[in-house]
């Protein structure tokens, strides 16, 4: 299957203004996300999709193919409007979302998920989770937590913990893999009680019955949220050798 990965950027971040275009080491935020994300041989082509001129003009300069789009109420519904106003996009049978202020996620990472969404037919949707012990993470409602069944199927995404008690437990590293049909329809779907009683928009596709497929992998869960996040990244990278 012909894969895609798009890149929803949008300016303004209430906790980090403008983190997407922050320097980090030499490059921008977006940059090292895009950059990244060329680095996975499953995807033919990756874009950035945005509304604001100035990311525009910024990942142009450094050579990135981008999608303008209108003003979105998020990521997902991004992604569905590129689908809409770019025709040639439909040449694509699967299209990954990547969100830009996740610069060091794995090839392997990305491949896995892509790879898992193609072996399960009746999936219409893939996503990636890592296994979690660190219990201050795992009692935080910032880290989101999933529960799955035997044939790797989703049963539920969580702020807190689940399962109950639990001293290990499974991470959702928010990377998503689409079947394209099922993504152009997805933001028409109505909100569910439970999206909004968790703010997981995926609990949206588990409500209306459509099945999400889970990829266990090792990865490493880097995202960029408040300006003290960047040294985490900084550290990384420089532990990693990275050639700047």
């Amino acid at each position: 299957m012909k894969t895609a990965a798009i890149i929803p950027a949008r300016l303004e971040s209430s906790r980090f203004p403008e983190k997407l275009l922050f320097p980090i080491l030499g490059k921008t935020l977006i940059q090292r996300t895009y950059e990244n994300a060329k680095n996975c041989s499953d995807v033919e082509d990756v874009f950035i999709a945005t509304d604001n001129k100035k990311i525009a003009d910024h990942c142009l300069g450094f050579g990135a193919q981008i999608l303008m789009t209108d003003a979105c109420e998020n990521g997902t519904e991004r992604l569905a409007k590129a689908l809409m106003q770019y025709n040639f996009l439909n040449q694509y049978d699967l299209i990954v979302n990547i969100q830009g202020d996740h610069p060091c996620l794995q090839s392997s990472t990305i491949s896995s998920t892509i790879s898992c969404l193609e072996s399960d037919s009746e999936a219409m949707v893939a996503t990636a989770v890592i296994p979690l012990e660190d219990l201050s993470k795992i009692a935080s409602p910032h880290t989101v937590k999933c529960v799955f069944n035997q044939q790797n199927r989703a049963l539920y995404f969580s702020r807190s913990t689940i399962p109950f008690a639990a001293k290990k437990c499974y991470q959702h590293l928010g990377l998503y893999a689409y079947r394209k049909d099922f993504l152009e329809k997805l933001p028409s779907f109505p909100s569910t009680f439970l999206q909004r009683q968790e703010d997981l928009e995926q609990l949206k596709i588990l409500e209306l019955g459509y099945i999400i497929k889970i990829t266990i992998v090792e990865d490493v869960d880097i995202a960029i949220d408040i300006p003290s996040d960047v040294t985490t990244l900084k550290n990384f990278l420089c532990q990693l050798n990275t050639s700047l």
